[in-house]
Parts: C-alpha cells; structure tokens; sequence
C-alpha cells in the first residue's frame, strides 16, 4: 500500500516520521509550500478520525491571527487550514483511506 506523508522538513517529528517510513517509499508532499484544499483537508479528518480543531495547531499565533477558537466552526477551521497551512498538525501519513498524525512519530507504525 502506498504512504503518502504531509512533511514539513523543518519539524523534527516529521523527520523522525519519515525516517520511520522512509523503507517503504512514501510520497512526500510538502504541504506548506503544496497546500491542500479544503476538500482534501475534510478527507483527511475523515480518514484520521478526527475533528478539524484536533488535526490544527491551536497554540500557533495564526491560530488566534485567523480569528479562530475552539468554538469556530467545522466550515472556518477547514477554511483557514487551507489559507494557513502551517495550522495543520504535521506530520500526517496516509494509507489509503486510513491515516494517523506522526505524534508520537511511532504512531505512523500502525499504518503498516
């Protein structure tokens, strides 16, 4: 099955994610630089299980820079994740309609 991974090489979590994976030749998409749209955003909380206010990075001064709160709605978090990629939580890897966020790093082994 083929990974896909949602790196940011800045991030040491996403390194160590993608070391873990690395044998398995993902697909790196470096979403800050590749944002994802709202649609894929909605797809990969489908896919990790998960809220749109669990997959973001609320501690980020975007967050707050963006008008957001915990009590924003799902159509205003997926929008300002799309306009803002720095407020997605990073690493996610894929695996077809499953995916998992790399914190810890080892979490992404469940995928395999």
């Amino acid at each position: 099955m083929a990974l896909i991974i949602w790196h940011n090489p800045r991030c040491s979590k996403s390194r160590q994610t993608l070391a873990l994976i690395e044998a398995h030749a993902p697909q790196i998409r470096l979403y800050l630089t590749d944002a994802p749209s709202e649609a894929e955003l909605r797809a990969a909380a489908a896919a990790l299980g998960l809220g749109p206010l669990q997959m973001m990075r609320t501690g980020e001064p975007e967050f707050k820079a963006e008008g957001l709160s915990q009590d924003s709605s799902d159509a205003e978090l997926f929008a300002a994740m799309a306009r803002v990629p720095k407020l997605i939580e990073r690493p996610i890897v894929f695996a077809g309609d499953k995916a998992v966020i790399g914190r810890p790093p080892e979490a992404v082994l469940s995928l395999l």
